[in-house]
């Protein structure tokens, strides 16, 4: 399937080579001789291990960030000492972590290396944007390379491993983690957990600039009831293997060294202590060979979940197939008492020690414990130029044009501009949620981006206009992790008085409002995903100018605009983009980058339609299509009798300046058998004024099934980029493989019947052809 992706990338200064990108599975270094070679280390090193130190390999403590000369003298460094402890998270910078190794290699009594872990989620100092932002660009090759650059700053500082990609499908918006997915779809999903995973791990290793990947959360964390964080997720097992499980899959059979247990349960057990989900599935069923870590005190929650007491819970998560304990140390404490009392056994933490000592032994961590991190490379490496210019690329190639009425964008390089609204000049909200590397004071803000870039022919004058909210107390949460909001303590009436003031002596707004950094993210769960009232106001006072608005939107979920999109003339979702934000909003602002973002998530009209998603299924009463495109309402039909069926942006949805117009579909063969290989193709003709990239879409439904069927999947897409004018044939390979999907009895297969072929722009947009495949 991976032919059936053309990577596009429009890049300002290109950095990294197509050679350096990965297109096979990591463990394809590990030949025979290597695994034979390992294993002999992995026994002997197995057989000189006490009780205590094999249960050591299994803790995984958070430091706290100590100093360099507290390494040894901290209660962490006394268990390294002695052994206990298997690795370190949090914990930044080369010489500190080389300190804390240097106790384990020189100190304790094996010297056994330690890994280090953070969560480098969408860039290490360099930030890049949010993981549901890259998952926008639809350019398998920048959602990558932003997983290289990553791993090369973190491993030049001494970090050898990630909590990342988090892999989670969500059909729920209130749910704020949406925003460190890759949204709803299973094959978009899979597509990038597979691309995520090579970047961060590369080809082999052993080398010092590739890091393990930790594909989380396993599994259904997306799923959590009413999109409140923790939640409990229910669905059958149908639902999960075909919408749910694909990209954790995808993740596994790309090579993923370590997975990473989610806090949810499923099937009425938590995941952490779930033997099917850890076991049956992950190591039976996918072959996953690395090993599995808990969550942040996935373990010990499990007394509140009702499990039983931390000694229970603890054994109950050896047996299910948790190799790692983070943070909660219930491992460390009650092991060894649990395998006294009979209630585990020597073979299973034998078992799970082997795996971390086997990750280890695949960085290359016992040939030389220190060949992670050092302060001249870093100096170096970290947030360089070099970087931070793929960084701005990628952040302009993930943004979404909603909305360009009269053409209003791109922007005119003269006049004046009027820069309005609470995020203006915040640099420390740019790098968005999930970015504990960043030194966010350092991220360019909007205005920053504009003056620098454009200042010396556009004049650029700024007014806050409003406050993230009215809510003071609200605006206090939202400022969570340092990422102040910077309240202005004037009226509201103040400070609209002064943005329209602003606004009137200038030829055109950009109005940037939306979300704060940290309105989404863990433990961000919203029951209104609508732009705050202070917000609202504002925008609808400058529209009273008569003045042309172009509405910068930052957001790191979905959001119900229904209320807002009427208002300006454009609308720009530049969701949270990084350390270069301002300055490739400014490049897609002033038309240096022609937006070719897509929507991975939809966008609903209302809250009350949530979960909503292209992919859905017909009821046995759906309503006329001529009434869903009407939004009229029908008695006795699914549907609403205050709000339309239909989407406000759908999946896959997103414009450019310039036009792209779709033949419609030819097909090689209407009727084909067996494995046989078919074309579906369109030509795609720019038609528009600009140059610019399109994300071409393929579709398949199901007609007839053994089980009901959604009414569309996506099956594939390219990315390419026409010249004004230029026209191209697009094709796709369709075969088999991709009517595949697993049935009443979970057998992966596919039926013979009619399928509908679907090629278009977005999800509700496309051309249609119908083909009928026999056995």
């Amino acid at each position: 399937m991976k032919k059936l992706i053309v990577l596009a990338t429009l890049a300002l200064s290109p950095v990294f080579s197509a050679q350096e990108m990965v297109d096979k599975p990591v463990q394809s270094y590990q030949t025979a001789q290597y695994q034979a070679k390992k294993k002999a280390f992995v026994d002997k090193l197995l057989a000189k291990m006490t009780l205590d130190e094999k249960i050591g390999q299994l803790n995984l403590p958070t430091s706290g960030d100590f100093t360099t000369g507290q390494a040894q003298s901290s209660d962490i460094g006394k268990k390294v000492e002695q052994g206990l402890v298997g690795g370190l998270f949090n914990i930044k910078g080369a010489d500190k972590i080389k300190a804390v190794q240097k106790v384990a290699i020189e100190k304790s009594r094996l010297k056994i290396p330690l890994i280090f872990g953070m969560d480098v989620i969408h860039g290490y100092e360099t930030t890049f944007p949010i993981p549901l932002g890259l998952a926008a660009s639809w350019d398998m090759n920048l959602v990558q390379q932003s997983a290289r650059v990553a791993a090369r700053e973190a491993a030049s500082d001494g970090i050898n491993w990630t909590f990342s990609p988090m892999v989670d499908i969500s059909r729920e918006p209130r749910w704020g983690r949406v925003s460190e997915g890759s949204g709803e779809d299973p094959y978009l999903g899979s597509e990038i957990a597979r691309n995520m995973v090579y970047g961060y791990q590369g080809k082999d290793l052993s080398l010092n600039n590739t890091i393990l990947a930790c594909v989380k959360h396993f599994a259904l964390y997306g799923a959590s009831e009413a999109g409140r964080d923790y939640n409990t997720v229910d669905m059958s097992h149908v639902r999960m293997f075909n919408e749910y499980f694909p990209p954790y899959k995808a993740a596994v059979d790309a090579g993923v060294a370590s997975v990473m247990a989610s806090f949810n349960e499923v099937d009425g057990v938590p995941a952490t202590a779930n033997k099917w989900l850890q076991t049956d599935v992950l190591r039976k069923m996918w072959n996953f060979k690395g090993f599995v870590v808990t969550d942040y005190t996935g373990i010990n929650e499990m007394v509140d979940h009702g499990l039983g007491d931390i000694q229970h819970v603890s054994a109950l998560a050896l047996k299910a197939g948790i190799d790692m304990d983070m943070v909660g140390e219930g491992f460390l404490t009650t092991l060894k008492k649990s395998l006294a009392e009979g209630k585990v056994t020597q073979a299973e933490i034998d078992t799970a020690t082997r795996r971390i000592l086997e990750a280890k032994y695949d960085l290359g961590l016992f040939e030389d414990p220190y060949r992670y991190g050092d302060a001249r490379w870093a100096a170096k490496e970290v947030y360089n130029m070099e970087n931070r210019t793929v960084a701005r690329n990628v952040a302009a190639q993930s943004m979404v044009l909603l909305k360009n009425d009269r053409q209003v964008l791109p922007l005119k390089k003269s006049g004046t501009v009027a820069v309005i609204g609470p995020l203006v000049n915040n640099s420390m909200n740019m790098g968005g949620t999930w970015s504990v590397a960043t030194k966010h004071g350092s991220s360019v803000s909007l205005m920053q981006g504009l003056q620098e870039n454009y200042g010396k022919e556009v004049r650029f004058i700024s007014a806050k206009g409003a406050n993230i909210d009215y809510d003071a107390k609200l605006e206090e949460i939202y400022a969570a992790h340092g990422k102040k909001t910077d309240r202005d303590s004037r009226s509201k009436e103040a400070l609209l008085k002064e943005a329209v003031e602003v606004a009137n002596k200038a030829d055109v707004i950009v109005l940037a409002i939306g979300e704060s950094a940290e309105m989404s993210g863990e433990s961000s769960s919203r029951t209104e995903i609508t732009i705050p009232q202070s917000q609202v106001e504002l925008l609808n006072e400058l529209k009273k100018t008569g003045k042309p608005i172009a509405m910068v939107l930052f957001t790191g979920r979905p959001l119900a605009l229904t209320n807002v999109k009427d208002t300006p003339d454009a609308i720009l979702n530049a969701w949270f983009a990084g350390s270069e934000a301002g300055s490739a909003i400014a490049d897609v602002l002033f038309g240096k980058v022609n937006p070719s973002g897509k929507l991975p998530m939809t966008f609903p009209r209302s809250l009350g339609q949530v979960p909503i998603y292209y992919n859905a299924k017909n009821t046995g009463r759906p309503l006329d299509q001529k009434l869903v495109e009407k939004c009229e309402y029908q008695r006795f039909r699914s549907n609403y009798m205050d709000e339309c069926n239909t989407p406000l942006y759908s999946f896959g949805y997103g414009l450019s300046y310039t036009k792209f117009n779709y033949s419609d579909i030819s097909i090689s063969n209407a009727n084909p058998k067996g494995n046989q290989t078919i074309q579906a193709s369109v030509t795609i003709t720019n038609t528009g004024d600009y140059d610019g990239a399109e994300v071409v879409q393929l579709y398949i439904r199901d007609m007839v099934g053994s089980i009901t069927r959604p009414v569309k999947e996506l099956k594939g897409f390219q990315k390419i980029f026409l010249k004004k004018g230029e026209s191209r044939k697009v094709t796709f390979d369709v075969t088999p493989e991709h009517l595949k999907f697993y049935n009443g009895d979970l057998k992966y297969d596919w039926e013979p019947g009619e399928f509908d072929i679907m090629i278009g722009t977005n999800s509700d947009e496309v051309k249609h052809s119908k083909i009928n495949w026999s056995k």
